[in-house]
């Protein structure tokens, strides 16, 4: 009969918990062996040793409902990221490791002190790394440069088989239907696999918090350690975060998991700007076969559109500057010559096929 401190709904938890602890271990001793910092091969050395002890708890309280746990086995996306991580390196599979909840892997990432405030050794760049809304500003113009680009090369590939203008303008519209709802479902299953994935560790990591604070508080203090605090001042800085319960949480999930709690993201939201984004580059391009032209440009709407694009081109590559530092003149015309190399690789494919079927 099972204890009823472990009711029979809690024994899935217990048993994901001993497992996720012992895999954990089992990664920890697999990156301390292909790491050469002697200081980092100590973190994960005792993060194996803090994650075996912890398995045990877990184990121990499935003994008391009557669950004898068996040998433990790693799963397969565990050995196959290990053997990734002999082959390339800890630092190569951050995403992966942060996925199985493997602490320590923010000592790779972060430059700041944990107080929040840069580290006396972080460049000029360091005050620049809360500006966490040019990420949303970057992934916008990246989502209209899609847009346009599919898009245009969309419409000069159709115009290339000598597709009439109706014909044209149709294609548009289905191209740029299509790949705005492929972004939209896209990012929205992206981003909700992640939340989900984030949510489970931060539960995980909720269960451990209330189960052993002291072991957690030691790890915390370790990855510290890790990152150049003397090692009394590490530990005495983890405790005090770690006795505050309200942030103690947010404290180990930003700290040993890489992870904000605040900003785990909206699946409708990213869904939702994917999907205007991209639906404002593809419909640039399109804009001249569906206003009514007179005149001149009625008989050269096609180069119309591509004036356009080409404008807009230029103008998404000098707004890229912003992030990246180049020359803005030097961004745009790169950014052009991509455009002008995808168009006419889709043109001459339009003109060859449509001669062929013609």
């Amino acid at each position: 009969m099972s204890n009823p401190s472990a009711p029979e709904n809690d024994l899935p938890r217990l048993l994901e918990s001993w497992q996720a602890e012992k895999q954990s271990a089992y990664l920890y001793e697999r990156i301390a062996l292909r790491e050469d910092d002697p200081a980092k091969q100590a973190l994960f050395r005792a993060l194996a040793a803090s994650a075996e002890e912890q398995s045990h708890t877990w184990a121990a309280k499935l003994a008391a409902a009557n669950i004898a746990v068996q040998a433990f086995q790693p799963e397969l996306r565990v050995r196959l990221v290990a053997g990734t991580v002999d082959l390339l390196g800890p630092r190569a599979l951050i995403p992966a490791l942060a996925a199985l909840k493997i602490r320590g892997v923010s000592v790779y990432t972060h430059s700041s002190s944990p107080t929040g405030h840069p580290h006396p050794n972080a460049g000029p760049e360091s005050s620049h790394k809360g500006l966490s809304g040019g990420g949303n500003l970057r992934a916008a113009v990246f989502g209209v440069n899609d847009g346009l680009l599919s898009n245009a090369s969309l419409i000069l590939g159709v115009a290339g088989a000598a597709a009439d203008t109706r014909t044209i303008a149709l294609t548009g519209i289905a191209g740029l239907a299509a790949g705005a709802f492929s972004m939209a479902a896209g990012e929205y299953v992206s981003v909700r696999s992640q939340r989900e994935l984030f949510e489970r560790q931060i539960a995980l990591e909720r269960d451990e918090l209330a189960e052993y604070p002291e072991e957690e508080a030691m790890e915390l203090a370790m990855i510290y350690e890790a990152r150049g605090i003397a090692k009394a001042d590490a530990l005495e800085l983890a405790n005090k975060l770690i006795g505050d319960p309200e942030h103690a949480l947010d404290t180990l999930a930003r700290e040993e998991l890489g992870l904000n709690p605040a900003e785990l993201g909206s699946p409708w939201g990213a869904a939702f700007s994917s999907f205007v984004a991209f639906a404002i580059g593809g419909v640039i391009p399109l804009l001249p076969f569906l206003l009514p032209l007179r005149g001149a440009l009625s008989a050269h709407v096609l180069m119309v559109a591509m004036s356009l694009t080409a404008c807009a081109l230029f103008g998404i590559g000098a707004s890229l500057s912003l992030f990246t530092g180049r020359n803005a003149w030097f961004s745009g015309v790169r950014m052009l010559l991509i455009g002008v190399l995808a168009g006419a690789v889709t043109f001459s494919i339009g003109k060859l096929f449509g001669v062929a079927l013609g």
